[in-house]
């Protein structure tokens, strides 16, 4: 099995959910047949690892190959047809290029793809000792970052959601999108104001400055469900 392949259709599946406006459902799904299966989970971290920028020294890098190499050999072995179909199913006629090929070829185990491999593994060593760049710009649906939020983020959030705040959340969850966004980007502006407003009576420095981190903060944040709870709460409190 190519896992490559089948990760990139995910990621297809959900950037499309983006413009097809599903994301709550394909974010619900995704956290269902993949984020909670931990041998699945984890091979999706490994390819993220293996896919960035990460800095290290060659030694070092080759090193964390090798041991990728036995991850993946002891976790693959350990995913059934069963924890699969659900997933094809669910990608089914999704459109993908297979962004993970290299990462493909250095876990293939076909003796006639020995060139492949050390071809693929040279490339991923180069990959792995470059030094992250600063990225400002959004990166479409990093997988690392959708496990994230979808595995903790939300799970956490919840959990510690009050029971008045649960109910908030379940009413907000079956609501208009379109409509939510209108009142998220009204509530932004609102709060914005609020804050501009204290800061102007405050002297203090270190309440100026932390003012000013809260409305850029509130400023680049974009639309989404736990983000519109969260300013419902600020306002509430100022």
């Amino acid at each position: 099995m190519r896992f490559g392949k089948l990760k990139s259709k995910i990621e297809n599946k959900l950037v499309e959910s983006y413009k097809n406006n599903t994301t709550k459902t394909e974010i619900l799904k995704f956290n269902s047949v993949v984020l909670k299966n931990k041998n699945i989970s984890k091979l999706f971290y490994l390819y993220d690892e293996l896919n960035s920028n990460k800095g290290l020294s060659e030694s070092i890098a080759n090193e964390f190959i090798n041991k990728s190499i036995s991850i993946y050999e002891n976790t693959i072995n350990k995913i059934s047809n069963k924890d699969i179909k659900p997933i094809t199913d669910w990608v089914y006629g999704s459109d993908y290029n297979n962004e993970y090929d290299v990462i493909d070829d250095l876990f293939s185990n076909g003796i006639t793809k020995l060139e492949e491999k050390i071809t693929s593994k040279k490339i991923i060593l180069e990959n792995i000792t470059k030094t992250p760049k600063d990225k400002k710009e959004p990166i479409n649906i990093p997988l690392n970052t959708m496990v994230n939020i979808a595995n903790k983020t939300i799970k956490d959030y919840i959990t510690n959601l009050s029971e008045s705040d649960q109910k908030k959340l379940k009413t907000l969850l079956s609501s208009d999108t379109n409509k939510l966004k209108e009142n998220y980007d009204s509530l932004k502006d609102k709060i914005i104001s609020k804050l501009e407003k204290l800061q102007e009576d405050d002297n203090d420095e270190e309440v100026i400055k932390r003012i000013d981190e809260t409305i850029e903060k509130i400023s680049t944040e974009s639309f989404d469900t736990l983000n519109y709870i969260k300013l419902q709460q600020l306002n509430e409190n100022l």
